[in-house]
């Protein structure tokens, strides 16, 4: 649950984070997919994080939830202690920095924010840059796994395929969800998984920005995913879905779970069931 102590909103805008600059405990974390973005130039103040940070890295999903230590590790070097804001972004409209943000919620760690359309965004509006590197201070945090319902894993998920009021959301592309595309041992989805594309909730011509909002619930409505349900997102390596897990929080839906194993388990898992 967001604390009314948060610096910030859930989601902001760029005149809100300029205006924030400089607070006390805000700790800015660039996700970008190349560092090569970040030392282009980033927002004041903006560590980098490389998004395989965010990973595991063990088979045999490797994209699957750090282990206690990792996590411990990583947030220690960022910086991180109970006090701190953490606001995320990246160059992509959000899957780095919804993954991270997912991460931190897992951790019971809910003093964060998105920056609406991440860097694209800031360079859009001719918000100032800096090109020199920031490196954090490191803190000593332990890492716990307080929300663990914010997570959903395989066998979970399995059971309960088909129950009312709980759906599963597909954020591949289409030729992934049909089949057609194969990355994994096998295609297809998961059965009962509706398809509705990341990327179809950024406004291209905005700097990636979260379209109209109230558009986007509705297009959700409309291939059956609404905020009343039990919502479970997945894309390959809950890269994509880290976006459309944080959409589900910004939109208030009744509960939003990730599953981290993703395609990259269940399309390689032997007995899986599976359509096309």
């Amino acid at each position: 649950m967001r604390s009314e102590a948060n610096i910030l909103p859930l989601l902001v805008d760029t005149d809100q984070l300029e205006a924030a600059l400089g607070q006390k405990n805000l700790l800015i974390i660039d996700v970008s997919c190349t560092r090569e973005c970040y030392d282009q130039g980033h927002v004041a103040g903006a560590i980098f994080l490389d998004f395989k940070r965010l990973f595991c890295g063990q088979a045999p999903v490797a994209n699957k939830l750090p282990s206690i230590d990792q996590l411990s590790a990583l947030f220690s070097e960022l910086g991180l202690t109970r006090d701190t804001h953490v606001v995320a972004y990246d160059d992509e409209g959000g899957g780095w920095a919804g993954r991270l943000l997912w991460t931190l919620e897992v951790m019971g760690h809910s003093r964060y924010s998105y920056l609406n359309g991440g860097i694209l965004a800031w360079r859009a509006d001719e918000k100032a840059q800096q090109t020199e590197s920031v490196q954090p201070i490191a803190s000593v945090y332990e890492a716990a796994i307080i929300n663990p319902v914010e997570r959903i894993e395989l066998d979970e998920l399995k059971d309960k395929l088909g129950q009312s009021q709980f759906a599963v959301w597909d954020a591949r592309s289409a030729g992934e969800y049909a089949g057609t595309d194969v990355k994994a041992t096998r295609g297809g989805h998961i059965p009962t998984a509706v398809h509705y594309e990341w990327t179809r909730a950024m406004d291209k011509d905005n700097a990636l920005r979260i379209r109209d909002m109230a558009e986007v619930i509705t297009e959700l409505e409309t291939v059956g995913l609404s905020i009343d349900q039990e919502i479970a997102t997945y894309c390959q390596s809950h890269h994509r879905s880290g976006f459309t897990w944080l959409l589900g929080k910004i939109f208030g839906f009744k509960q939003v779970r990730a599953y981290d194993g993703s395609w990259n388990e269940w399309g390689n898992h032997k007995d899986t069931p599976i359509e096309s």
